[in-house]
């Protein structure tokens, strides 16, 4: 898989599954859909500004709250390309890998990124690159079978293409 690149939106700490999509707009299971509500009460505008490619930085805790597999669907229907946190909630976190959505875990990102950097992220190595300040930090690495996992688009993905074997 070839890097990840796109420009950042900062969110804090404690981001839960109802902020990244409210109730209100799960009556629908469509990515699409649901990302046109994407983070809407604390960002009326995050969807409009946001272009495919795109990432967040946030801080810990990104996803806690329920276990609904919306939350990263809404995010990947949005367009992003990856999510860098601190830390994520456990159930968001797998819920993430299961629908091939790149997460990363990253402390030293959040302390250092401004938003609007442009970010170039390997998802194998673990390595985020801040284009714009001319940094570079370490994430977490995923272990080969959840890499495979992500690189086939999801879970169910992987298991239609035979990768899990």
């Amino acid at each position: 898989m070839k890097p990840l690149s796109g420009k950042t939106f900062i969110f804090g700490d404690d981001i839960d599954t109802e902020e990244i999509i409210p109730a209100r707009f799960l009556s629908s299971g469509n990515a699409e859909e649901l990302a046109r509500h994407c983070m809407q009460d604390i960002d009326p505008e995050f969807v409009r500004r946001l272009k495919p490619g795109d990432m967040i930085v946030a801080g810990r805790n990104f996803g806690s709250g329920s276990g609904r597999e919306h939350a990263p669907l809404a995010l990947k229907g949005a367009g992003l390309s990856c999510i860098i946190a601190k830390s994520f909630g456990r159930i968001f976190y797998r819920n993430a890998i299961n629908i091939g959505l790149p997460i990363l875990i990253c402390e030293e990102a959040f302390e250092s990124v401004n938003q609007g950097d442009e970010l170039e992220a390997d998802i194998e190595t673990g390595q985020i690159r801040n284009k714009t300040k001319q940094e570079t930090y370490q994430a977490e690495g995923f272990s080969p079978l959840l890499r495979k996992i992500i690189d086939s688009g999801g879970l169910i993905e992987a298991i239609r293409q035979g990768v899990l074997k």
